[in-house]
């Protein structure tokens, strides 16, 4: 449900069935093991863009709970048409958030055209001072960073207010996106909760949440310290249902727009938090 190597940034939990049932295994934090498919197609672009066409399909995958800690698998493969060359990006991501010890890992590679151009694997720690940043690749590195609410935490966090009325939300973000040496500040607008619109694209794919209403959602991401003055880097907007369900994806980065469907989910094998 977040950049998360950029385009996840604010992707939130998905969740898809043709029911719920007790068998769906929902965590204790509300959040459902699924994996979730998304095609992407170009919605506006900008002249300075130079973007003619772009289209693409991703992949979502959460597993895990709160006493095991959360892994997120993730991969963007878009292609673009830019003046007549087409390029094509393959963007792919693993994180892991362990609540109860306050670490995050993360690992992510980026690819041109098959050939690999980026890769950044580390870990955070949560401390008294803040956070610690250990970066292993693609050279040793570490760095201390302000106290930041992790990817999964900051997905809770927007769940919460949202079921408490409550409609706006600001917090700093750590994911280890980009070169995984920074955070980022949010800002998140919730309004009241809609009924699933009865021509909707992904009618078929969301099942039982046909029926159910959703807050519709909107988290713009800022560089840290500069949310009171500056644009937003980029602004996701999507309907988000009580149990962590998001859908009806819109990516805007200014100078191009990107739209979401869900298009495909399967329910993952899920796991209880037993009290001792």
């Amino acid at each position: 449900m977040i950049s998360r190597r950029g385009f996840s940034a604010a992707i939130l939990s998905v969740l898809a069935a043709s029911s719920l049932t007790p068998a769906f295994a929902q965590t204790p934090a509300g959040l459902v093991p699924h994996r979730a498919v998304y095609n992407l197609e170009l919605a506006e672009a900008s002249e300075r863009s130079g973007i003619s066409n772009m289209f693409g399909r991703m992949v979502y995958e959460f597993t895990g709970s709160a006493c095991a800690g959360w892994r997120v698998n993730f991969r963007f493969v878009t292609q673009l048409d830019s003046g007549g060359e087409k390029k094509t990006t393959d963007q792919q991501s693993s994180t892991f958030e362990d609540p109860k010890s306050g670490r995050f890992e993360f690992e992510s590679r980026t690819y041109n055209e098959d050939r690999l151009e980026k890769e950044v694997n580390g870990f955070a720690e949560r401390n008294p001072e803040g956070i610690a940043v250990d970066i292993t690749s693609p050279e040793e590195k570490q760095v201390d960073l302000a106290n930041a609410r992790f990817p999964t935490q900051h997905t809770l966090d927007v769940l919460n207010i949202a079921a408490k009325g409550q409609h706006f939300y600001e917090a700093r973000i750590f994911d280890g996106s980009d070169d995984g040496d920074k955070t980022l500040a949010t800002s998140t607008v919730v309004g009241s909760p809609v009924a699933t619109e009865a021509d909707a694209k992904d009618l078929k794919a969301i099942g039982a949440l046909k029926d159910e209403k959703a807050w519709p959602v909107t988290i713009a991401y800022f560089d840290d310290g500069k949310m009171s003055d500056a644009l937003p880097n980029y602004r996701m907007s999507f309907k988000l249902y009580p149990n962590g369900v998001s859908r009806d994806l819109t990516m805007d980065y200014g100078d191009f727009v990107l739209k979401g469907s869900l298009v495909k989910l399967d329910m993952l094998p899920g796991e209880t938090c037993k009290s001792k």
